[in-house]
């Protein structure tokens, strides 16, 4: 299910911000009595005993390259007589996160706390600290693990978030604005929120239960102590919360953590087809009588698509029983579930409706090792483009590993980055540079796009 929100920011809850100290008036501050006729006043402190150990500050620091046109020169850099290495900045980040497993020390936590940072360190709420070491992460569902190695850990049991429902209490554990932990409460606004920030496969669970920068990585626990979300971002006009907060659900998280564990990376699966939206023209065209599913528009050669019987022009009206309404809808169902999957497709064939199976199988995407195609790439797998990034437009290969002590290391290049070209020549798939095979420039000028532009790695 998704919908569509007023173009406020969404803001991922790991930022810094200042704070204003408000005094309170005498009796708000006065203390509750233990009972009322007789009865003890309710209270979540005994719960809460058991989830606070289990709640833990991260803070991550990121050494960012910093490019200049001019520094990127090496005729430039040789007259003025500049150090060839790139300078460089230190980013710090503030997050929290939630012990799993206290016998391996296994924490979960955002993507955006910790993805990419060269030293991570966990404070324990006895005050013990330790530095973590990244497990793995996983930026298309913003979920990342880490680990400590560390004595009398408690961690926070795992409930099954499918049980939840609108309406359910649940609380929020975090370190907000870096405080130690801090607790709110709320209930379970909606579930399987989807369309908002950055995540490409999402499934939020909505609450209004406070959720501030630094609350990041930490708990949404329901009123048993079980973790049931992964706080990770809100909706918010100001940077400040107003009581739509975002959870990646503890089932999700939970199946990324163990494939991160097991593999360091997720794999996911495809279906193997291409799709569009059906809008209402297209319905007419079809000759169909609902305006709801995505159309068919190819089928990859044996693929699981194809093995179930799926055609061009074949409707795609729901997956495992649910109404299909987009085709992100569509590649969010293929991205949240695991590889072996079986999964049901309610279908419109020649205008009857039948429903067929089909296996998630990974999909195989192509590489060439860097030292192929020239010496100084040696060190880099180059992969071809994901069937989904093609379908946003991308083109080129990603460097989709690059060793530490590599050339390419040396000069900027990171595992990740989208090269597009190599000098004036245009790079659109794996295909086209694979051709640079046996050609050998004197300056090796990789044209990388990242989310902030374009740039050139001059591999020396």
């Amino acid at each position: 299910m998704s919908f569509r929100l007023p173009r406020f920011p969404l803001r991922l809850a790991g930022a810094c911000a200042l704070l204003v100290g408000l005094a309170l008036p005498a009796a708000s501050r006065a203390a509750m009595p233990p009972a009322v006729d007789g009865q003890a006043m309710p209270s979540l402190a005994p719960m809460l005993q058991h989830v606070t150990p289990a709640v833990v500050n991260i803070s991550s620091k990121t050494r960012v390259q910093v490019r200049n046109p001019y520094f990127d020169d090496p005729v430039f850099r040789q007259f003025f007589g500049l150090p060839a290495a790139p300078r460089e900045r230190v980013e710090q980040s503030l997050g929290s996160g939630v012990i799993v497993d206290a016998a391996k020390g296994y924490i979960l936590t955002n993507n955006h706390v910790v993805g990419g940072a060269d030293d991570i360190t966990v404070t324990l709420q006895d005050g013990r600290t330790f530095k973590a070491t990244l497990v793995g992460t996983d930026p298309d569902t913003d979920v990342a693990v880490i680990q400590i190695h560390a004595s009398h850990l408690q961690a926070l049991p795992v409930a099954d978030s499918s049980a939840l429902r609108v309406g359910d209490y649940v609380v929020a554990v975090g370190e907000p604005f870096g405080l130690s932990e801090t607790v709110t409460s709320g209930i379970v606004s909606a579930l399987g929120r989807s369309g908002l920030g950055d995540s490409r496969y999402q499934n939020f669970i909505q609450t209004d239960a406070s959720i501030n920068p630094g609350n990041s990585g930490g708990a949404l626990v329901n009123l048993r102590g079980q973790l049931v979300g992964i706080n990770t971002m809100i909706f918010s006009p100001s940077g400040g919360n107003v009581g739509i907060g975002f959870a990646i659900p503890s089932n999700l998280a939970s199946e990324v953590m163990q494939q991160l564990i097991a593999h360091g990376k997720v794999e996911r699966g495809t279906l193997g087809l291409q799709s569009q939206d059906i809008t209402p023209r297209i319905a007419r065209l079809l000759g169909l009588a609902q305006d709801h599913g995505v159309v068919v528009t190819g089928v990859d050669a044996g693929s699981p698509a194809e093995q179930a019987g799926l055609r061009p022009g074949d409707v795609v009206t729901s997956i495992n029983g649910k109404p299909l309404h987009s085709v992100d809808e569509l590649r969010n169902a293929e991205g949240l579930l695991p590889v072996g999957s079986t999964v049901k497709l309610g279908v419109l064939h020649g205008g009857k409706a039948r429903e067929v199976s089909a296996v998630l199988r990974p999909e195989q995407l192509a590489s060439i090792d860097g030292a192929r195609l020239d010496p100084r790439l040696a060190g880099v797998t180059f992969t071809e483009l994901s069937r989904r990034q093609r379908s946003q437009g991308m083109y080129g290969a990603v460097a989709s590993a690059v060793q530490p002590n590599s050339r390419a290391a040396a000069a900027g290049l990171v595992a990740g980055d989208l090269v597009i070209g190599v000098g004036n020549m245009r790079i659109t798939d794996l295909r086209m540079l694979r051709e640079l095979a046996g050609v050998r420039p004197r300056q090796l000028a990789l044209v990388v796009a990242d989310d902030q532009g374009t740039h050139y790695v001059l591999i020396q």
